[in-house]
């Protein structure tokens, strides 16, 4: 340290030199936004972890279900900009599609920030709001198939416009 004070240039202060280190981007304090929450321990160090049940609708055959609606979207969201229109029961797939797919992925979302152990009551709340969510934009797109241009139609007319 004392090799740094006596190669410093003259403009710079003695004061400087000597004070406190500060981090360049942390001017404000540590502000905690949320408390923290519950923390639980299940039993003791040496019990085992617990295996949850078996079911068809999780593990391989739900990761194999998400695999092939993302890929179904590929030709679903192409078919119809390539053969300039669409089958109101094809556009109705397609729609259907896109909802269940952002089902999956926010249904994920769920399950990792609201994690059943901490957050049970929490956890049940978001999920039936993504159930509810999901049941009202099905039927505005019902709507927006029966009622007006539909999918396809509407992104024609956007993307034109």
């Amino acid at each position: 340290m004392s090799l740094f004070r006596t190669a410093a240039p003259r403009f710079i202060s003695k004061p400087l030199l000597a004070g406190p280190r500060v981090a360049t981007f942390h001017t404000s304090k540590k502000l905690q936004i949320l408390p923290v929450g519950p923390q639980v321990i299940d039993g003791t160090i040496n019990d085992p972890t617990p295996i949850p049940e078996t079911s068809p609708s999780h593990g391989s055959y739900h990761w194999s279900f998400e695999r092939l609606v993302s890929l179904g979207l590929v030709p679903l969201t192409i078919a119809p900009f390539a053969a300039g229109s669409m089958h109101p029961i094809a556009d109705a797939v397609l729609g259907a599609t896109i909802v269940m797919h952002s089902h999956i992925g926010f249904q994920s979302c769920v399950i990792d920030y609201f994690p059943k152990r901490k957050y049970p009551k929490s956890l049940k709340t978001a999920k039936w709001t993504l159930n509810a969510a999901t049941v009202l934009v099905l039927y505005g797109l019902y709507e927006f198939e029966t009622n007006d241009v539909g999918i396809t139609e509407g992104v024609k007319k956007i993307w034109t416009a």
